[in-house]
């Protein structure tokens, strides 16, 4: 033989418990350091983590010079014999930066807008070394 089912007449509900919620404003200029600041926190420890030698990482000393120097040399090159217009030498030669140059360079587009730093003429470019 089955169970028998109980029924209620009434159905039980219940009421949750009211919440709060506490907001706080922040301004643009709070909300940017804190961004900065996790930014800076995420590079100090990727930096920290980094294992073995990187070797598009400029030097600290004359090597550091010496590669990005070369780097303009071999960018300049490229640019004769693909006939790069002018107008895309900063466009095409920053899709090649690697490590540390490609960190300034995100941070230089984030600063200026990515239409002014593409705008930017090479010779201006080789002038921020």
């Amino acid at each position: 033989m089955a169970p028998k089912r109980a029924t209620r007449s009434t159905p039980v509900t219940t009421t949750p418990a009211p919440t709060t919620t506490t907001t706080t404003s922040v301004t643009n200029a709070q909300l940017q350091a804190m961004i900065d600041q996790g930014v800076t926190a995420a590079l100090a420890a990727r930096d920290a983590n980094r294992n073995g030698d990187d070797s598009h990482t400029s030097g600290t000393g004359t090597e550091g010079v010496v590669e990005l120097i070369q780097w303009f040399e071999r960018m300049e090159t490229v640019f004769r014999i693909s006939n790069c217009p002018v107008e895309n030498q900063v466009k095409f030669s920053t899709c090649t930066l690697l490590a540390g140059a490609l960190t300034w360079w995100n941070s230089h587009v984030m600063t200026v807008s990515h239409d002014a730093a593409y705008a930017m003429t090479w010779a201006d470019l080789r002038k921020k070394k």
